[in-house]
């Protein structure tokens, strides 16, 4: 079944409902790409983990895998995660911090939870989308950037608590450096405030983590997502606490999106399938596993 809605609602262009994707141990929901909704902005896989508790003893293992011509961003609200790559870096992600991994020319990168959480046991909540990198740097050096909690602007407006994850938005600048135009907040609305939704980004997203929310008087449901009509106003309702991610920004170029490689270049995609099978990726240091190339 289609899981996308054409809204008639002034401001509001589409609503997707979310497809469930395992993960092998673990379930996300999987909003962009679809086949009505390539992206937004630059803006062209957005997944949305748990909440999941995982028992003492277990946890998240994504096994090492390629990545090419995007930026990745994972920004939590509970748990933790190691992320380890092949630049050597090694890095746990907490809730309200920023990975930052710019895959460009190639980088290989696992996700795992740490020993401690693992014989804990933890609750994993968190969100993993990619950018498109531009053509001109899409064969950049790859890279990765942590920034703590504390380095991103967090506000306060009417009672509404907003952190700007990357980009400028109400005065504020994020540090985390992008090579587009871009912008990405997390929002907790308290019942009965308002928030008008930035309108300066050609392309805008709206995610309901927690909800239902109200926007221009349509409602929109939790772990909903809409796409925003460009140069609309739009205002967010909240009847209840509720939180949003709210995101976009220029327009991009189409993009091809196989497994983890997005290019605008369908043969520099191929290349990155037979790289990958031949094993001339570089490896992440400590690991011995990794991903097989899907047929």
């Amino acid at each position: 079944m289609d899981n996308i809605v054409l809204s008639p609602v002034t401001g509001i262009d589409v609503l997707i409902k979310p497809v469930e994707k395992d993960l092998g141990g673990f379930s996300v929901r999987r909003y962009i790409p679809h086949s009505k909704q390539k992206k937004v902005g630059p803006f062209v896989f957005f997944d949305h983990m748990g909440p999941v508790d995982f028992e003492p003893g277990k946890g998240i293992d994504v096994r090492p895998h390629p990545h090419i011509g995007l930026a990745t961003i994972t920004y939590l609200f509970e748990g933790e995660i190691y992320h380890r790559d092949s630049l050597g870096r090694v890095q746990a992600i907490t809730p309200g911090a920023v990975n930052w991994m710019t895959a460009g020319k190639g980088i290989v990168h696992s996700e795992r939870t740490g020993d401690e959480a693992r014989a804990k046991g933890q609750r994993i909540h968190g969100l993993q989308v990619w950018v498109g990198l531009p053509e001109e740097y899409e064969e950049t050096a790859p890279d990765f950037v942590h920034y703590d909690k504390e380095e991103l602007p967090e506000l306060d407006i009417d009672g509404i608590n907003i952190k700007v994850i990357i980009g400028s938005v109400f005065g504020e600048t994020s540090p985390v450096y992008t090579h587009s135009p871009l912008f990405y907040l997390d929002a907790q609305i308290p019942a009965g405030k308002k928030l008008l939704v930035p309108d300066h980004y050609e392309e805008r997203g709206i995610h309901v983590i927690d909800g239902p929310v109200n926007i221009n008087g349509y409602r929109v449901n939790q772990f909903e997502m809409v796409v925003c009509k460009p140069s609309e106003k739009l205002e967010i309702t909240a009847d209840c606490n509720a939180r949003v991610v709210i995101f976009g920004g220029a327009t991009m170029t189409d993009r091809y999106i196989w497994w983890n490689f997005v290019s605008s270049n369908r043969e520099r995609i191929e290349k990155a399938k037979s790289d990958w099978k031949d094993g001339k990726f570089e490896k992440v240091p400590g690991e011995v596993e990794f991903i097989p190339l899907p047929k």
